[in-house]
């Protein structure tokens, strides 16, 4: 697994989590976080024995978002990292674009997984955290839990993919209630609004409950679990016809498999089936 100052990984049969893990920065998003992410995703995608993935973190924040200390250069368009500012506003805006468009792959790189993605947030979720969080299938937290879409409160359009994912997930009154304001929102209302799927009372609870939903899931074949993801990636921009002979394709492709024939014999033996994912 990738070398990381920022990131852990821990494995428990086919779950695997990954550890935001720069607890003394509450783990701030500097160019670390941004340079291996997606080297971690790609690795755990591409391992046949990850099922699920649950994205938590260390310390007592889930994370405050961007670091501007280390990246305030980048965001404000000047010098980065002792390099000076390109001469003309053109060319000092395609840098700019470049480098944005780098920091998006590094949140996509979470929705492009395979596998199911969990987030499990504790503490601060800030910025570019709700950026991360709803790049993930399921989102669970604690009961400590704040969040806030805080770009307008620092004059920056959120542009790493809230605004893109986050009307995927609550409706679009709640999405413009928390971009336009900038506010923090508690446990609670985002589980009213829908932006979790449940509150935990607190960090190691919320652990294990993310933990158990992704061994439900690891459970279940690795094959068909990974076909409905894409199935229901695929539907989200098609009609529901559409949709409808996409998974007919889908399954007529992928139906006939070692997992669907334990599941159909472990059934009529009464027992607990033993998928392979092949």
């Amino acid at each position: 697994m990738t070398a990381s100052e920022v990131f852990s990984v821990e494995r428990d049969g086919h779950v695997a989590t990954l550890w935001l893990d720069n607890p003394d920065r509450r783990n701030a998003m500097g160019p670390p976080f941004w340079a291996d992410l997606p080297k971690v995703m790609e690795e755990l995608s591409d391992d046949d024995e990850v099922r699920a993935v649950v994205i938590a973190a260390k310390g007592p924040h889930f994370t405050v978002g961007l670091d501007l200390k280390t990246m305030g250069g980048a965001v404000a368009g000047g010098a980065v990292d002792g390099v000076e500012a390109a001469t003309s506003q053109a060319a000092r805006a395609a840098r700019f674009y470049k480098d944005v468009h780098r920091l998006q792959r590094s949140i996509t790189a979470v929705a492009d997984c395979p596998k199911p993605v969990i987030a499990a947030v504790h503490g601060w979720c800030i910025g570019g955290g709700v950026d991360l969080i709803t790049a993930a299938d399921i989102r669970l937290c604690s009961a400590d839990a704040q969040f806030s879409v805080r770009e307008t409160r620092i004059a920056i359009v959120a542009d790493l993919g809230t605004l893109q994912r986050l009307p995927r997930v609550i409706n679009k009154g709640h999405v413009a209630e928390l971009a336009f304001t900038g506010k923090d929102i508690t446990a609670d209302r985002a589980r009213e609004i829908g932006l979790v799927n449940d509150v935990l009372p607190d960090a190691e609870s919320l652990w294990k409950a993310a933990h158990a939903m992704a061994a439900e899931i690891a459970a279940n074949s690795p094959l068909t679990v990974q076909g409905t993801k894409q199935v229901l990636r695929a539907s989200e921009d098609r009609t529901v016809q559409e949709g409808l002979d996409y998974v007919a394709v889908w399954n007529a492709g992928f139906l006939q498999s070692n997992d669907l024939f334990e599941a159909l014999t472990a059934f009529l033996e009464k027992r607990p089936p033993d998928f392979t994912g092949t």
